[in-house]
């Protein structure tokens, strides 16, 4: 989790721990039956709003992408929640990657562009893609390093996507640098030889 990251979850458990004590101490006071029911409304409601906009931060602590070099050759994914989950290292910063063999690309979300030091809103999309949300704008870039458990690549074709991404995809750009994928049960062997 980056310091940013960090701040923003502290943040978050403050304003929780506030609104919780607010609603005890509403208790305390007897304000009338209304009010006080009114008031935890609000805060239930205020707990739903910062919870969902945190979502994201939330998600990677909550369900992690365990990745485990097996051997020197060979990397194993953990299946979280039916799908492949693996945390790489972008350019020196965590990213969470849903691993889809059906992608192209490696496509990062705008945040996730953001984290890793490039600029969404000075990109250039000039090409687009198909998505199970319909056509989205795509800009090309190339990352700088990869890091998966031992394994480091440079150099890799990716891609931001323009539009509303949830978690970035890492597509076939990247797997086809492993020369054997396997699946085994809820692990993914990406192997090199």
């Amino acid at each position: 989790m980056t310091e940013g990251e960090t701040g923003r979850l502290l943040f978050l458990l403050l304003l929780l721990t506030f609104l919780l004590s607010g609603m005890f101490g509403i208790q305390r006071a007897r304000l009338g039956k209304t009010l006080q029911q009114a008031l935890t409304w609000f805060g239930i409601f205020a707990m739903m709003v910062l919870l969902y906009s945190q979502r994201h931060i939330l998600e990677r602590e909550i369900f992690p992408g365990t990745v485990e070099q097996v051997n020197p050759t060979t990397v194993a994914l953990n299946r979280v929640q039916g799908s492949f989950i693996a945390n790489l290292e972008v350019n020196g910063v965590p990213v969470r990657f849903l691993v889809d063999t059906g992608a192209t690309d490696v496509v990062l979300s705008r945040e996730d562009a953001v984290r890793v030091g490039l600029d969404p809103n000075r990109l250039n999309y000039t090409s687009s893609a198909m998505t199970a949300n319909g056509r989205v704008l795509i800009a090309p870039v190339r990352l700088d390093e990869m890091r998966l458990a031992g394994n480091v690549d440079r150099y890799i074709p990716a891609s931001v996507n323009s539009g509303d991404l949830w978690i970035s995809l890492l597509g076939m750009a990247y797997l086809n640098r492993f020369d054997r994928i396997e699946i085994q049960g809820n692990q993914m062997l990406l192997i090199r030889q």
